[in-house]
C-alpha cells in the first residue's frame, strides 16, 4: 500500500511564507510525477504546480514567481515553498503522487488527505 502525507500548513499573513511537504511512502519502485493541487472552498480543485522524474517543472498561472516546487528522490518527498502569500491562495493544498509500485510494477495515482493553508488580511 502507497501512503501520500503532506504536512507544513498553517495561517500565515499577507506576505509570509510557508514550505510544504509531502511524503511518499510504502512498496514503492518509482514515482513519476508529484504534483500539488489546491481546492478553497466553492471553489474547483486547481493545479499549483507539477514535477516530473527528470526535474521538468510546470506551475498555475497564479503562482508563477511565487512559488517552487521541488523533490527528494533519494528520500521519496516532495516540497512546495511558497512566498509573498495572498488571500487567494487559502485552500487545502494535495500532494499528488504517480508512482510504480512493487513487485508488479503496478501503476497507482495516490493522494494525500491535504494540509489546510490560511493566508489572513
Amino acid at each position: 500500500q502507497v501512503q501520500v502525507v503532506e504536512s507544513g500548513g498553517g495561517l500565515v499573513q499577507i506576505g509570509g511564507s510557508l514550505r510544504l511537504s509531502c511524503a511518499v511512502s510504502g512498496r514503492i519502485f518509482m514515482i513519476y510525477e508529484m504534483a500539488w493541487y489546491r481546492q478553497a472552498p466553492g471553489n474547483e480543485r486547481e493545479l499549483v504546480a507539477q514535477v516530473s522524474s527528470g526535474g521538468m517543472k510546470k506551475y498555475g498561472d497564479s503562482v508563477k514567481g511565487r512559488f517552487t516546487i521541488s523533490r527528494d528522490n533519494a528520500n521519496n518527498t516532495g516540497h512546495l515553498q511558497m512566498n509573498n502569500l495572498k488571500p487567494e491562495d487559502t485552500a487545502v493544498y494535495y500532494c499528488n503522487a504517480e508512482v510504480s509500485t512493487m513487485p508488479t510494477l503496478a501503476y497507482l495515482e495516490v493522494r494525500g488527505q491535504g494540509t489546510l493553508v490560511t493566508v489572513s488580511s
